[in-house]
């Protein structure tokens, strides 16, 4: 799916910086996960992690030993599509 949306041309915001607003528009209205956000702008989900914490919409654990619950889920929602595409590593590559 496409979307077009007509900008101001003195809007200081560049393609990038626009898909990136909108997947965190989307993410905070549980419209996508945070795995498909960060894949919107073409970011690890552990980076786009990291903006929503710096923004204050996400808080990391208190335990900085700990896994935040959100990526725990991401990771375990991208290896169930990585198995169900057969897109799997041997144990050797990892």
């Amino acid at each position: 799916m496409q979307i077009t949306i007509d900008l101001p041309d003195n809007l200081a915001l560049t393609e990038p910086d626009l898909r990136r607003e909108v997947s965190i528009a989307l993410f905070q209205q549980n419209i996508l996960l945070i795995e498909q956000a960060a894949q919107v702008v073409a970011m690890d989900v552990d980076d786009f992690y990291q903006i929503l914490v710096d923004r204050g919409i996400l808080t990391p654990p208190s335990d900085s030993d700990d896994d935040p619950n959100e990526l725990v889920l991401a990771h375990l929602r991208i290896s169930l599509q990585q198995a169900k595409a057969d897109d799997l590593k041997p144990i050797s590559e990892l």
